[in-house]
């Protein structure tokens, strides 16, 4: 077995890991919880009010990207007209114009969130 097949196989086992120790741990929580005679009603607040979790990263993740977008044709569009240095523009504007969408992002989802 070849040092290459190892990479694959720690990461299927630290995400296996990971996995298995957030399940059993809220199952001990939980068993621990009704144990004690506290009422299984807590279990449920949190997914009946808000938006689901998808929704706001598939509004984050599209925010994302055409920030990245606009932040590329807006370097190009520096580069092409002025003499600024290619690798300092490029990588500044697309890290700017993609926070810039994160942060609209944002806001957009607390909106969806008082909805």
């Amino acid at each position: 077995m070849g040092p290459e097949i190892l990479v694959p196989l720690s990461f299927f086992a630290m995400i296996f890991g990971i996995v298995y120790l957030v399940y059993s741990t809220r199952n001990r929580e939980r068993l621990a919880l009704i144990e004690k005679g506290v009422d299984a009603s807590i279990f449920l607040q949190g997914k009946t009010n808000g938006v689901s979790a998808w929704k706001i990263l598939v509004v984050n993740l599209a925010f994302l990207l055409i920030g990245s977008g606009v932040g590329i044709f807006l370097a190009l569009v520096i580069t092409t007209y002025t003499s600024l240095n290619d690798g300092a523009v490029y990588p500044s504007i697309i890290f700017i114009m993609a926070g810039i969408g994160l942060l609209t992002g944002f806001k957009t989802a607390k909106d969806l969130d008082k909805e």
